[in-house]
Formats: structure tokens, sequence, C-alpha cells
């Protein structure tokens, strides 16, 4: 009999008060700062056998990065998504997926260009924009898909920022 699996955790400094907090990749429930009480933000990488449910469980709208490491515009973007994170601390939740270490993920969301970005609900898809683009872009990006996206309702494609 194997041992149990620990779940994969994170530290994270509160951007709040700057206390560091041990934040999982998955939870039923929004990471919360163990000082202050403020949502923190949350941030997991997850691959084929973890994103349904890292990704696709999430009580909290998910932003999808779809990256690799030898692609610079990957690099580029990833401050960007990290920024938009802990700006909407305990609204969105930023999850990172090496399309080289998960072929079925880049497969089943027909990924051609990296990076590709999704915003997901429930464990939809309600909007896609393939290629990096500045935060305040991505920001609007977000905001639309959040804003105009009824569940149940067809995704949208980005248009070129």
């Amino acid at each position: 009999m194997s041992a149990p699996t620990m779940p994969r955790t994170s530290i994270v400094t509160c951007p709040n008060c700057g206390k560091k907090n041990r934040v999982p990749a998955a939870a039923d429930s929004i990471p919360k700062c163990g000082n202050c009480h403020q949502p923190l933000p949350w941030i997991a990488d997850a691959g084929d056998d973890d994103f349904a449910e890292i990704a696709e469980r999430s009580p909290v709208p998910v932003v999808v990065d779809l990256w690799a490491t030898w692609c610079a515009p990957c690099r580029m973007v990833s401050p960007a998504l990290e920024q938009l994170a802990t700006e909407r601390a305990g609204q969105i939740k930023l999850v990172k997926v090496d399309v080289d270490a998960a072929p079925r993920l880049s497969q089943r969301f027909q990924v051609r260009a990296v990076p590709t970005l999704m915003v997901l609900r429930d464990g939809e898809v309600i909007a896609r924009q393939p290629g990096a683009a500045p935060v305040e872009a991505l920001r609007s990006w977000l905001d639309q898909a959040l804003q105009a996206q009824e569940p149940g309702t067809p995704a949208k494609e980005a248009g070129g920022a």
C-alpha cells in the first residue's frame, strides 16, 4: 500500500499584509491569508492528470495560460497574468499549463500557438485568446469575458490586441 499523496501547495506572500501562506493547487473555497483573512492570489500549475481537479472544479473563474518553456512571448506575458491574479485575488484563479508536458490538454483545446489564454467558468471555456498581450489588453479581455459571457453560451475568440 502506497503512502497517501500530499496535495500540491505553493507559498504565496499576502499582498495586503506581507505574510507567507501555503495555498493549495485545488480547493473548494478561495484561499485567504491566515493573518489578515484577505483573499490571496491563486496561481497553480496543472497538467494532463490533474487539470480537472485544479481548473475545471474551481469555485471561481479560471484564467488558463497554455505556454511552453521555449516560448519568449509566453515568458513575457507571465508577469502580466500574475499581476491580474494578484489584482483579482478572490475573484479568479490562474492555472498555468506547459503544453509540452501536457499533450492531451494541448490536443483537447486545439492549441496551435503559444501562449494561448482561456477563461473557464464551471469547467467551460467562455473566452479564448491566442498570443501574448500587454496587461491592459489582458485586463480588458478578462473583464469582457467575465461580464458579458452567460454560462451555457458559446465561447468567443478575442481579436488581436
